[in-house]
């Protein structure tokens, strides 16, 4: 049925004629410079104008295209910063699977964008700021100690504050010191000041955790702290643009003719808010990094606060708010309860990932007990499934977890992806030959079944900026199961290392091109891939 394919209905009512009339019209059209356009032949079938391409002209321009610099992805970002604010999880608070999410999210657009030639900035907004830290203060000193905190960390604090929720809902006398303690942090009080660079301390440490089993850094830990000082200014600005009203002693922006609720500003106490700290960092980032936009990574609870916040700044005067982006996501849920979870009902981002790699391992030892390298493969398949489970889903989606399908070798997985690059490298250790000097016979590239997979190839550009358009990695992870599974029917059905020599040097430089496509676009979702499997 040909590459493409025209269906003319929309054109008929257009044009006022038959469909099928315009299709065999273009076909002419089309045959008349076909040699100009690259097209071998076109055909109409009833109201279709289908289109064969020239295989051996396609082939030499996909070939040739993926040998350029940075395979042939244009650099449209030179000159031009993105902020994309990510992962930014709570302090005293453990790393768990909705931070994941959005950790991932993140850092694969960080990678994306970095492909097409962005400044990226990677900033880290930690949840450091606010009320539950006077919660944390008035459990730590009821119900907890200096030792307890320091051999346990995270763990103890997370005990603490639930405990101080449930006794809470008995004794709203603890809310109410939660938030004297809270506002004396707010007021630079030594004592408050102390204990919660101590939480922030311990917290870090626990993340840091994480980020590493993950392989990732980030160029700014500005946490909502970092703001608290730049209120006064944000609330004054906001009274000289007659944009403050008061209510119930709140200072709010009014935001009814938008149809939403107002934007808190400051609580009545005078401590400021999401809010307020929110803008205030928008304007930070405005005149530090002067971004071409701004990225906010958050789960989809959390968008009429983004919208709130970015019509605030809007009405400040700022022609820029166009430019702040909020890239929701859907929540994580587990089949099978299998994985372990703690009090609070969290799940540990680490435990996950622990899990994977041991699981990984696990099937590493039955199917090649005699891999090299077993340890550093089992983390990257490990960690690699996690990561690929939950980018092959678009973002905004619920993601249904299960371990079945997060580490199979079969269909739509991280290590089904991993191990067709493994298959392609082994291929290409077993031919012994210097392929960047190779020149390929096209006419060896032009049967259905190569010519299937050289048109998967040739869409890794498309895949790439358009998951840059539209922020969601999942373009990039769909295209790798493509691409792994043109290479596997490849694999096949075209014999390789024993072909005729023509065809055998052509495949291995085809078989090359793959194994490079595939372990970049694997590395923008964030996923490394090991040489043997």
């Amino acid at each position: 049925m040909g590459d493409y394919s025209l269906p003319c209905f929309t054109l008929a009512k257009k044009v006022h004629q038959n469909p099928a009339v315009i299709a065999k019209a273009a076909v002419q059209a089309l045959e008349c410079r076909k040699d100009a356009l690259g097209i071998d032949k076109a055909e109409n079938v009833g109201a279709y104008c289908n289109i064969f391409l020239n295989r051996l002209m396609y082939t030499s321009k996909c070939v040739q295209s993926l040998t350029e610099e940075n395979l042939g992805i244009p650099p449209i970002g030179t000159g031009k910063t993105i902020c994309i604010d990510y992962s930014s999880p709570n302090i005293a608070k453990n790393f768990h699977v909705g931070h994941l999410r959005t950790t991932v999210i993140g850092n694969s657009l960080y990678k994306i964008f970095d492909k097409l030639g962005y400044n990226v900035v990677r900033i880290n907004h930690l949840g450091d700021w606010g009320t539950q830290f006077g919660k944390l203060i008035v459990a730590y000193k009821l119900w907890s100690s200096k030792e307890e905190i320091e051999e346990k960390g995270i763990e103890e604090l997370l005990r603490i504050y639930v405990k101080f929720n449930k006794e809470a809902e008995h004794n709203p006398q603890l809310i109410e010191e939660a938030r004297n303690w809270f506002v004396k942090m707010e007021r630079d009080d030594a004592e408050a000041l102390e204990i919660w660079k101590w939480f922030k301390k311990i917290s870090m440490a626990e993340f840091e955790r994480v980020y590493d089993m993950l392989h990732m850094s980030f160029d700014s830990y500005l946490g909502e702290s970092f703001y608290r000082d730049q209120i006064p200014a944000l609330v004054q600005d906001l009274e000289d643009k007659h944009l403050l009203t008061e209510s119930q002693g709140a200072k709010v922006i009014d935001l009814t003719e938008y149809d939403m609720p107002p934007c808190l500003i400051t609580k009545s106490n005078g401590s400021s808010i999401y809010h307020s700290r929110d803008i205030a960092a928008a304007l930070y980032r405005r005149k530090t990094y002067n971004f071409e936009k701004c990225l906010y990574v958050t789960g989809s609870e959390q968008t009429l606060h983004f919208k709130q916040v970015f019509k605030a700044i809007e009405m400040m005067g700022y022609g820029w708010a166009e430019n702040l982006v909020h890239i929701p996501y859907g929540l994580v849920s587990l089949a099978g309860a299998k994985l372990s979870t703690r009090s609070g009902n969290i799940i540990y981002a680490e435990d996950i990932l622990k899990e994977a790699v041991e699981r990984a391992n696990t099937a590493i030892q039955e199917k090649n007990p005699e891999l090299k390298d077993k340890e550093d493969t089992a983390k990257m398949v490990g960690v690699g499934a996690i990561i690929f489970h939950d980018l092959f889903h678009q973002r905004i989606k619920n993601v249904d977890f299960s371990w079945k399908d997060v580490l199979s070798f079969e269909g739509a997985t991280g290590p089904y992806a991993q191990y067709t690059y493994a298959r392609a490298k082994s291929i290409l250790r077993k031919a012994e030959i210097n392929i960047a000097k190779e020149k390929p016979d096209y006419n060896a590239l032009t049967d259905d079944r190569t010519y299937s997979l050289i048109k998967t190839l040739s869409g890794y550009k498309t895949a790439v900026l358009s998951a840059a358009e539209k922020y969601e990695p999942s373009i990039v992870a769909k295209y790798i199961i493509s691409l792994a599974a043109a290479f596997n029917k490849f694999y096949q059905e075209c014999p390789i290392l024993h072909a005729p020599e023509a065809a055998r040097q052509a495949r291995l430089y085809l078989v090359n091109l793959v194994q490079l496509v595939l372990k970049d676009a694997c590395g923008l979702l964030g996923i490394e891939c090991p040489e043997e499997m």
